[in-house]
């Protein structure tokens, strides 16, 4: 033990001689990269941009949320790919269906719901139970509308139901897959203005369909005034929530097509709600011919129809 003490001693008898012979020399430190490091992050990061950064995310974040969960994907042609799609609990859909519902200011739905692990289980079920909702109410509205009259017979219109699903899940994934493709176009002309995926988008526009369910039931009230209040009301909870996800997205960008992009995409939304609505629930009656009966002892009966 002395003999080590001793050693010590030395080795600052030494260095205490070095800095005596040259005074102007330095020493480091083994915490000055940290400190070096932190100061230059700091000189680069530009001001302004710690809310773009906070509500797009940045690739050092995508990064470590990877290696955070550890994700490994699967080819594409197993079942244990498309299942990643689809493992979202109760809790989460609820909560991304709130967020649809009631969205807040300055948030931003894909960073706050999506991001962590976006999913087609919600958006799937959501278009379908808005198929069913829409057609079935459009028939409800139809037959509340005549009912009571003597020459109506009711008949049930299924078609409606193809019509609908073919409307709703075009929308819902061919406005998507246009949009992504948009993006990325711009994204060559434009650094860092992309930065959402094609499922965060087709997941934003499916949950943004959830606040059209409660509506197409209540569009059943045969008065049109309460029902395009309704589909203007649901047309701006849900139309919001797009504008306030993708305006980040596309603010960098020249400033007319920024505002012609979020145009289109508030277009494109209400012509699906004002569409909805004027051929389900809002139709023209149609004036078919007055059939012709013969009857048997050589006269004819006219029948009235509707």
């Amino acid at each position: 033990i002395a003999a080590l003490v001793m050693y010590l001693f030395a080795e600052f008898d030494d260095a205490a001689n070095l800095l005596a012979a040259n005074p102007d020399a330095t020493t480091i430190s083994i915490d000055e990269p940290a400190e070096i490091t932190k100061n230059q992050h700091g000189r680069l990061q530009e001001p302004g941009r710690e809310e773009d950064d906070e509500l797009l995310g940045t690739d050092d974040s995508d990064k470590t949320e990877l290696l955070a969960g550890q994700k490994k994907s699967a080819p594409f042609w197993t079942f244990e790919y498309y299942q990643t799609f689809f493992d979202v609990d109760t809790y989460q859909v609820l909560d991304r269906i709130k967020g649809s519902v009631f969205p807040v200011p300055g948030k931003n739905f894909v960073r706050l719901y999506i991001r962590s692990n976006p999913d087609l289980y919600g958006p799937f079920w959501i278009c379908a139970t808005l198929v069913f909702t829409i057609a079935v109410s459009g028939n409800l509205s139809n037959f509340f509308i005549h009912l009571g009259k003597p020459t109506y017979h009711y008949v049930p219109e299924f078609r409606k139901v193809s019509i609908a699903a073919t409307t709703i899940y075009a929308y819902a994934w061919l406005v998507p897959l246009a949009l992504w493709g948009f993006l990325m176009w711009r994204n060559s002309k434009v650094m860092n203005i992309v930065s959402y995926s094609f499922l965060e988008i087709v997941c934003v526009y499916g949950y943004s369909l959830f606040v059209y369910i409660p509506t197409a039931i209540l569009w059943i009230i045969p008065q049109k005034v309460v029902r395009w209040v309704l589909v203007m009301f649901s047309l701006c909870l849900s139309g919001s929530v797009l504008v306030m996800t993708f305006w980040p997205a596309v603010r960098d960008d020249n400033r007319r097509i920024a505002l012609a992009t979020v145009g289109t995409i508030v277009l494109l939304h209400a012509l699906l709600a004002v569409g909805c609505l004027a051929y389900f629930f809002d139709a023209p009656e149609l004036d078919f011919p007055v059939p012709i009966i013969p009857a048997h002892n050589g006269t004819t009966v006219i029948t009235k129809s509707q």
